[in-house]
């Protein structure tokens, strides 16, 4: 009864915020991050009072797989990106951006707090050096799609964003396993190359084939059905079950085979996308069935975020660093990429700053980082710091820039006068 009560009490939340954030014209994820925040353990749920909120931290945890489902079909859409068609016009554009822009970011990160280990080392050590410059390289894929379907924006900006968010996730891996593998030499004083160079590739090579394989196989049984429900039933169904698989790992001697969910779900949703003739209904169709999933998955994230980390001013002195540099390598390399890439001059200007928001691929990072010890307690700490800010401030700041850009439309008159003609026929039914 509690997790269900949890459940509808977090949807009703985010959905009532929405209407408090409508005059400010904030984006819905904005809405529902803070009513997460607000019905968290350290706000609502501090009065423990059962139903009204999250009391303690485990209570979130227990919705956990919801969270894990919901960035399986956002990877799952993300996926719908990487049309053949499409990317022979902007593949090898966000190839090129998709990486450039990762890698600056975390060469400006590493240069500041290194700049910071060397002025206070015992506040921060080279190991947590780099690897939250190995963070800085994630992106929230799962912010941007949100926004960019709330106001539906569309045009060469948006046709170039979605691929190279989805990009971040492979070019994270490789970074953070090869930083994370140097900063545990750091620590233990042993170099395990298999941990540093071989793990993260076969982790995403198993990844692209699990879900190349998925992506075939939901094409051939989709073929049995001849109604478009039973259809959307399937595709559901798959992305659950990739959802499952992903999270088997197991070893082979000393190499450790895992998978990384979004990539896999990810390849399921390029793969379908590209041999299913029906695909674009079908991703239509469950995109409609996924919003109130959507809507929970960042009410669950809004109330993950600690806020205990804003007690610790060396938290909070770092955290600030680490947010104005890695935005600073987002905005420049992507800049300077686009340039080279002779993209159109507003994608150059406001790409960068649609790359901002950071959340579940950065958390997962960090959760691996604790392997550290006590060390990895403060990447945690910062990290959770920073996903708090670019959580609320990045779908704010992607809206704008997609605005800027002139990919977000104003909405017409003609759309204005039927809206305002609707409510009032509504008002007077009453």
């Amino acid at each position: 009864m509690n997790i269900l009560l949890s459940v509808s009490v977090a949807l009703l939340a985010g959905l009532l915020m929405t209407r408090v954030f409508k005059p400010f014209k904030l984006p819905s994820v904005t809405a529902y991050l803070i009513a997460g925040v607000l019905i968290g353990p350290y706000c609502i749920g501090a009065l423990h009072i059962e139903g009204l909120g999250f009391t303690t931290m485990d209570e979130v945890s227990v919705l956990s797989l919801v969270s894990q489902v919901a960035l399986g079909f956002i990877a799952f859409s993300i996926g719908n990106e990487f049309r053949l068609s499409d990317l022979k016009k902007i593949g090898k554009q966000a190839f090129v951006i998709g990486i450039f822009q990762a890698l600056v970011a975390t060469l400006f990160v590493d240069l500041a707090l290194l700049a910071v280990h060397l002025m206070m080392p015992e506040k921060l050590t080279l190991a947590q050096t780099l690897t939250l410059g190995a963070i800085a390289t994630a992106t929230a894929p799962a912010a941007t799609l949100m926004v960019v379907r709330q106001y539906k924006a569309k045009g060469p900006l948006t046709s170039l964003l979605l691929p190279i968010v989805a990009l971040d996730d492979a070019v994270g891996l490789v970074v953070f396993a090869v930083s994370f593998g140097i900063a545990k030499t750091l620590v233990s004083g042993t170099v395990d190359l298999i941990s540093i160079l071989v793990n993260p590739l076969v982790e995403i090579v198993c990844s692209l084939l699990l879900g190349a394989f998925m992506g075939w196989l939901l094409t051939q049984l989709e073929k049995m059905f001849n109604s478009n429900t039973n259809r959307l039933n399937m595709t559901i169904a798959f992305v659950f079950m990739t959802v499952a698989l992903s999270m088997m790992s197991f070893n082979i001697g000393p190499v450790h085979v895992g998978f990384s969910s979004l990539l896999v779900c990810m390849m399921l949703g390029t793969v379908f996308c590209n041999i299913c003739p029906l695909s674009h209904d079908l991703m239509g169709a469950a995109d409609k069935w996924t919003s109130p999933l959507f809507a929970l998955f960042f009410v669950i994230s809004g109330a993950e975020l600690e806020l205990s980390v804003f007690t610790d001013i060396a938290i909070v002195g770092i955290g600030v660093i680490y947010i104005i540099f890695r935005c600073l390598g987002k905005y420049t390399g992507t800049f300077a990429s686009a340039k080279a890439t002779k993209c159109e001059p507003q994608i150059c200007k406001y790409l960068g700053i649609t790359l901002f928001p950071q959340a579940g691929v950065a958390l997962g990072m960090c959760t691996t980082a604790m392997q550290l010890g006590t060390e990895g307690n403060l990447i945690r700490n910062i990290t959770l710091f920073a996903v708090l800010v670019y959580e609320i401030v990045g779908p704010l700041l992607t809206k704008m820039a997609l605005t800027a850009a002139g990919d977000i439309k104003p909405m017409s008159e003609e759309v204005k006068n039927r809206r305002q003609t609707k409510l009032e026929q509504a008002k007077a039914g009453k």
